[in-house]
């Protein structure tokens, strides 16, 4: 990944936007600077299983005890704002 960051021209920006009339300008020169690689890594995507990263989560937030920390948190906060409020 870190040689395609050293095979992309640099853009001067300030240039690009001066000499460009309009937006579809700008884009169309942008899109001229923008190397193959970068159109293939764009395309290129990872399946992702919802369900099973959220069960993955939920597992490391119960493991690590952090759901504890939570409920205490809300009992605390809880607590605390019965007895500051008025009324």
């Amino acid at each position: 990944m870190t040689h395609l960051l050293m095979d992309l021209p640099l853009l001067d920006l300030p240039t690009l936007a001066a000499n460009a009339t309009h937006a579809s300008d700008a884009l169309q020169a942008i899109h001229g600077h923008l190397s193959d690689d970068w159109l293939v890594l764009a395309q290129q995507f990872k399946e992702t299983d919802l369900p099973g990263e959220v069960g993955k989560a939920w597992g490391h937030f119960v493991k690590t005890g952090q759901v504890w920390a939570l409920l205490a948190g809300l009992i605390v906060g809880y607590l605390a704002r019965a007895l500051t409020s008025y009324g």
